[in-house]
């Protein structure tokens, strides 16, 4: 679990700016000083040699992590030493979400977070998460609120809009249990200024075969497999890994691994329209390009492939992964 967490986390820090203005001095140093003891508890929370340990380093993280965020204008603190913890701005800068996982023991795994509002004055507005996936009947047709948050460490934003409405999707991770982890796409919107997770946001409308539309897009699959699931912002599209069970044995999601296809979500009218086929082309498993050589088996020149009769093999794109950096906040006022 930890190396696929330390591995994850890599990813997070591509999104992070080093936010600081509105921050006086005296308060950025303090905030540093809070830092600098934040951070052997948050090391703790993933790598913390026992449940006590860790559940202990979590409530102290938590603790302090709330406290810091008292300071005016704290919004702007990056808090980027903090290498177990995931931070995302919204793309237009109007909140920030902390997220990271608790692992209590190799079944119960529960994410922790927050989000953090940005508000004109610089003082506190937050939304604690409360993880309550274990009580959640089903999930995928979950709409919620911050208490009964579907907890993920997330690593990606993308921000849409429809109507005038900002709608905010999230990508996750979840190393769900012992035999199988969950990559998650949904969507966060603000009613009346309360965060609301979850709606009838993936459509399935154009497929061959119809599908009910869900709140919430879940691909779970087997602990050692790591299909594919980011935005690719040349194509303006969500991009998964299209998934199969090895065992043919489909009811089984721990089976789950990725086949070389994607499929995919493109925001069309305020949702997520599935489109069933990404590529036109795949790389079957076991079947990678390989070099084209010049030379057959015992060394002779092959003189039709030196005069450009033969094309090389050429391998399929993947999806893009390039995250899309945070544009920075606008200050009112003076300069």
């Amino acid at each position: 679990m930890k190396i696929s967490m330390i591995f994850l986390f890599a990813l997070f820090f591509h999104n992070n700016l080093s936010y600081s203005q509105g921050l006086s001095n005296a308060d950025r140093n303090t905030i540093r000083q809070k830092e600098d003891s934040m951070k052997s508890h948050a090391f703790k929370i993933i790598n913390g040699i026992n449940d006590f340990d860790r559940l202990k380093a979590d409530s102290i993280f938590t603790r302090m992590l709330m406290r810091a965020l008292v300071f005016t204008n704290s919004f702007y603190y990056p808090f980027d030493s903090l290498g177990t913890i995931s931070q995302l701005y919204a793309p237009d800068s109007s909140f920030r979400i902390f997220t990271w996982q608790l692992v209590i023991n190799e079944n119960v795994i529960r994410q922790h977070g927050a989000i953090q509002m940005r508000t004109d004055d610089g003082s506190l507005l937050r939304f604690p998460l409360i993880d309550r996936s274990d009580i959640t009947q089903n999930i995928a047709d979950t709409i919620a609120n911050n208490k009964g948050w579907i907890g993920a460490v997330y690593y990606k934003i993308i921000q849409k809009k429809n109507l005038n409405k900002n709608y905010y999707t999230l990508l996750g991770y979840d190393e769900n249990n012992m035999r199988s982890n969950k990559k998650i796409i949904e969507v966060l919107s603000f009613e009346n200024g309360l965060p609301v997770f979850g709606g009838r946001y993936f459509s399935f409308e154009t497929d061959k075969l119809f599908k009910t539309s869900v709140c919430r897009y879940i691909m779970e699959f087997k602990k050692e497999a790591g299909p594919k699931l980011n935005y690719d912002p040349d194509l303006d599209m969500i991009i998964a890994e299209h998934l199969i069970s090895e065992s043919n044995e489909p009811n089984k999601k721990w089976t789950y691994i990725g086949d070389g296809d994607y499929e995919g979500f493109k925001w069309v009218n305020g949702k997520w329209v599935h489109v069933e086929k990404v590529y036109n082309t795949i790389t079957p498993l076991n079947h990678e390009p390989v070099p084209n050589p010049i030379r057959d088996n015992e060394g002779n020149l092959l003189q039709n492939k030196l005069k450009g009769g033969e094309e090389d093999d050429k391998p399929i794109t993947e999806p893009n992964t390039k995250p899309v950096k945070v544009k920075p906040v606008k200050k009112k006022g003076k300069d």
